[in-house]
């Protein structure tokens, strides 16, 4: 069995999506249930079992870790705005220790999902060390904490891979909210009024955009790849601005407009001006996939919000 935490989320689903394309449907998918409308990123997905991660937390300790081959811990709280360090720390940190206990004492694989957002604004570079780790917010801070501490532990009899995302974006990320890609709140702004805005100077706010789909190659690699442990970045290496993401995304509406608006006063000093994922170490460990460009990542996403609305049949 493989599980799944994070399995109904818009990663976790793709990763699922993933596994039943390789013919693969022993699978345990764990998310947090509150938010029903995550079901419908499940309903083209099979699986074996599915449970509430509260419930999971719970009962870990019980499972028969001799029918379980690798765990992909994708379940986090994402709100990069939410202030609850105590919350954020719970759910993101002691959670995640949790689960790592369980794996290496159980000999049982580990695959999590960290972020660049450990690296802050990226003055310090991209490499997956300390001395590039400078969080700008709380989210960061419990992604940054859960792999210094996974460092800290040293050495394990089984694989424990950690992969930081950049700014992921692809179909099944609705249930987000506001933290859905910016394509996607693109595409609701088109909807509306056939506008899309950006903040004042998007020219100059560069980040390194990967579409999910390549996110899921790179966490099946690591299936296919037992020996590899590590913290790896995961990201293109090709970092592009926001102002190139609208002109990428409009240029599939007929008509749309661009336009600017002030840059939020309470995002000043807490917003990733540049971003950049640094491959040397992934390529190193032996990953040799590629990484689709942005117009090509775009196009294929704005097709699926065009055709059912986000959603993966």
């Amino acid at each position: 069995m493989i599980v799944v935490t994070g399995g109904a989320g818009f990663i976790g689903s793709n990763l699922v999506r993933g596994l039943n394309a390789r013919g693969l449907r022993d699978i345990l998918v764990v998310d947090d249930f509150e938010d029903g409308s995550k079901h419908l990123n499940l309903n083209g997905c099979q699986f074996a079992d599915l449970i509430d991660y509260r419930d999971f937390r719970k009962g870990v300790w019980e499972l028969d870790s001799s029918q379980i081959e690798l765990v992909f811990h994708q379940g986090a709280c994402s709100d990069t705005t939410e202030r609850n360090g105590r919350f954020m720390l719970e759910v993101n940190y002691e959670y995640s220790k949790e689960l790592y206990s369980y794996c290496v004492e159980n000999d049982v694989r580990l695959v999590y999902a960290s972020s660049a957002a450990t690296y802050g604004d990226g003055k310090r570079g991209f490499r997956e060390e300390p001395a590039c780790e400078w969080p700008l917010n709380v989210y960061g801070f419990s992604k940054m904490a859960f792999d210094r501490w996974v460092r800290a532990q040293g050495a394990t009899g089984a694989q424990v891979a950690g992969l930081r995302y950049f700014n992921v974006y692809g179909p099944q990320e609705n249930h987000k909210g506001r933290m859905a890609s910016v394509v996607f709140h693109f595409h609701k702004q088109i909807q509306a009024q056939n506008e899309l805005r950006i903040f004042e100077g998007s020219e100059g706010f560069v980040r390194d955009f990967v579409h999910v789909d390549d996110v899921v190659a790179l966490n099946l690699w690591l299936l296919d790849h037992p020996k590899v442990s590590g913290v790896f970045n995961c990201g293109t290496g090709k970092p592009e601005s926001f102002l190139k993401l609208a002109e990428e995304t409009a240029r599939h509406y007929a008509g749309a407009r661009i336009a600017t608006i002030p840059f939020p006063a309470d995002l000043v000093g807490k917003y990733q001006a540049y971003t950049c994922a640094d491959l040397a170490r992934l390529r190193a460990a032996g990953y040799s996939g590629s990484f689709r460009g942005l117009a090509e990542g775009v196009a294929s996403y704005v097709r699926v919000l065009k055709e059912s609305g986000g959603y993966l049949g």
